[in-house]
């Protein structure tokens, strides 16, 4: 069987490497319905029918909801700063960004906290309260369209301008005295930070240069920025001492996004550059570290993650003292059956409160420093955070009142701000939009891991006498959930049951929101048991629903295309999939990607050492088994899942005869940041769904 294994992966690491030569034919010839495609591509199959006036709903829902971020409460409690997005020519997203302030008690309008001087728009986010709670900083592309600067303005007064940097600025945080600002900053970078974004095409000597992302503070009195972080040491979240003269970080050498997964917390001298003390090496991967108020621990959370911008795991505290630095750290929630996403400090230095992914749903606990006790404080069937990957809230000084966006699958994006589980809603921006899809259930199953939760969502003006097709879409990660929340243009599934589909979320083993144990149950198991989770789902859905067991679908993007491209290998029950960004072969995958180093941590071992572990997980092995039609969509530019991995799963597929289409859209990464491009993978999709099923 192993000799079997090899000589396929060799087959396939022999396919995989596509040439520019290959790409270039595949454009020339896109006249072919199996032909590879630029996107978006002239008359695509999606737009050559009139779209039903639900589909329209839905397409309104998911590319005209005003998306609301960082919803920060003042440290005093009084006033709540969010970001929201800002619509352009008929009311599309416009790219551009804004700061509002609003007082939560009072019913007075809020208050724009803008650098623009009366030009066209400005892209302006990352809020962050001066100590006082009287001033705001802010980043803005006022100056110049492209290239972010730090501010700082107080409700109703012009903003001043810190910085006249030119890179990547995030993350802006003032020092506990108010006389500072830190924030992150790579110099000169070439393109967005993170391993989200467009890669910038490799040229020359290739690793020669790495843009590191450093810590740099700008004093507020003389403008004066310093980067306190050496040049070779990327930082990737920071948080500040009470006292202001040291900074706790979690930062690794070399290439930042592949080193994310071994790096470890550092304590940073404030006033100048000097060594750096590493105070804590994990094996598993650490998250938001966060300085007690006593100045005596830092909490942080780790656990088996498998994207930067995704944090889940345990809680962990850490002794620190200005002598030797770190001690022990501790996990203060063993055996927690649920998932920490993100974490705040009480203000007595006793107790972290915390936002918590749990049995597919988000809520706020508290978690004692001495006893261990968990307290629930807040859950609901909604997702709740900063930002569409992390779950929690803001949190004021003396810990009373807290803020947060809300959403789930019926309510759009709104801020929310007051005592915790106790909210009172501040902005209605998107009291305009109604779901264009039904109600939506919690669903469990027991597969041989135990309970398995999942959300079934219900076609629009559903009717039980009928039979109705079934989609599964399987989330990213694998460490993610399927957590309720309104649709975005980025979720193009969501559109499926505006068009008179059942749409299974499932959340096998290896998702967030059951525990450590189940996050880590996939490992060395990729498209074992967490594919078993998911047929589970699908029975129990046929089971208690009327659906067609003739028409199943299944979709996924990352981690769920890599799940798609498996599931039609291993069983012909799919009459149609889309994969979106996937993973064909696991051992050509590996050095083709730009951030290897999370596939150690999932499969024991390199590649290199063991390729059996890989190739037994890779649909590439099993891809002579495939007869479902498949649509393959990916970014040009996508680091995470490399296109050459699409055009090895669409190659053999062509080469087989199996009924497919492969789209590739340029200057896009792993998340597309062009809206029309993003509207073509919705039309497509339901398209591709409709054609089959």
């Amino acid at each position: 069987m192993l000799g079997k294994i090899i000589s396929n992966v060799a087959r396939a690491a022999a396919i995989s490497w596509v040439s520019c030569a290959l790409l270039a034919t595949a454009l020339l010839l896109a006249t072919q319905p199996t032909i590879a495609q630029r996107a978006p591509a002239a008359a695509p199959q999606a737009s050559r029918h009139v779209t039903p006036p639900a589909m329209q709903q839905a397409l309104r829902d998911m590319f005209d909801v005003h998306a609301i971020s960082e919803a920060v409460i003042s440290p005093d409690g009084r006033r709540v700063a969010w970001v929201e997005s800002l619509s352009g020519k008929n009311g599309a997203p416009s790219g551009n960004s804004a700061v509002y302030v609003a007082d939560w008690k009072s019913h007075a309008a809020a208050q724009r906290i803008t650098a623009e001087t009366g030009g066209a728009a400005a892209a302006e986010s990352n809020v962050a309260w001066s100590p006082d709670s009287k001033q705001l900083a802010f980043l803005s592309d006022a100056a110049h369209s492209g290239q972010l600067q730090l501010y700082v303005a107080a409700p109703g007064e012009t903003a001043r301008q810190l910085t006249h940097v030119k890179g990547d600025l995030s993350n802006p945080a003032w020092s506990p005295d108010g006389k500072s600002i830190a924030f992150l900053f790579i110099e000169n970078a070439p393109r967005a930070a993170g391993p989200l974004a467009a890669e910038a095409p490799d040229e020359g000597v290739v690793g020669a240069k790495i843009y590191e992302q450093r810590l740099a503070i700008v004093d507020l009195a003389t403008g004066r920025v310093r980067q306190i972080t050496p040049a070779d040491m990327y930082v990737y979240e920071y948080d500040w001492s009470p006292g202001s003269k040291r900074l706790v970080a979690t930062a690794a050498h070399g290439n930042g996004d592949d080193n994310w997964y071994v790096a470890q917390i550092y304590i940073f001298d404030a006033a100048s550059l000097v060594a750096p003390r590493s105070i804590f090496k994990s094996d598993m991967q650490i998250g938001t570290p966060k300085w007690s108020p006593d100045g005596k621990t830092v909490a942080f959370i780790a656990g088996l993650m498998s994207d930067e911008p995704v944090v889940g795991g345990d809680i962990y505290a850490l002794p620190v003292n200005a002598s030797s630095g770190g001690g022990n750290a501790r996990d203060v929630t063993p055996g927690m059956k649920a998932t920490a996403s993100s974490i705040n400090w009480s203000a007595d230095s006793k107790s972290i409160v915390f936002g918590e992914i749990v049995d597919g749903k988000s809520g706020v606990a508290s978690v004692s420093l001495d006893s261990g006790a968990v307290t629930p404080l807040w859950t609901g069937a909604e997702h709740i955070g900063q930002n569409q990957f992390t779950v929690g809230v803001s949190l004021s000084r003396d810990d009373k009142t807290s803020a947060a966006v809300r959403e789930s699958f019926s309510a759009p994006p709104e801020v929310w701000t007051g005592p915790t589980g106790n909210w009172k809603q501040v902005t209605s921006l998107n009291k305009a939009l109604h779901p264009a899809w039904g109600k939506a259930e919690s669903l469990h199953w027991n597969t041989d891991i135990g309970s398995v939760q999942g959300w079934i969502v219900y076609p629009e003006n559903y009717d039980p006498s009928r039979k109705y097709p079934l989609v599964v879409e399987v989330h990213g990660g694998p460490a993610w959930a399927n957590l309720p929340r309104w649709p975005s243009r980025r979720d193009y599934s969501a559109a499926l049951p505006a068009n008179g589909y059942f749409l299974l979320l499932p959340n096998p083993r290896g998702s967030y929101g059951a525990g450590e144990a189940f996050t880590k149950a996939n490992v060395k198991d990729f498209g074992y048991g967490d594919f078993k989770d998911i047929m589970g789902g699908v029975d129990a859905a046929i089971a208690s629903l009327p659906i067609d067991p003739q028409r199943l679908g299944i979709t996924g993007w990352s981690y769920g295309g890599y799940m798609t491209m498996w599931a039609v290998t291993q069983t012909h029950r799919f009459k149609a999939a889309v994969a979106g960004a996937g993973l064909a072969d696991w051992l050509s995958y590996y050095g083709e990607n730009q951030i290897d180093k999370w596939m150690t941590f999932y499969f024991g071992d390199t590649v290199y050492n063991d390729p059996a572990v890989y190739a037994k997980s890779a649909p590439i092995t099993f891809i002579k088994n495939v007869k479902t039609p498949t649509l393959i969509l990916v970014g040009d530019s996508d680091g995470e899942c490399p296109p050459p991995q699409s055009y090895e799963f669409w190659h053999a597929l062509v080469t087989l005869g199996v009924p497919t289409q492969f789209v590739i859209y340029p200057h896009e990464g792993h998340e597309f940041a062009n809206p029309a491009h993003s509207r073509d993978v919705v039309e497509r999709a339901v398209a591709w769904f409709d054609a089959h099923l």
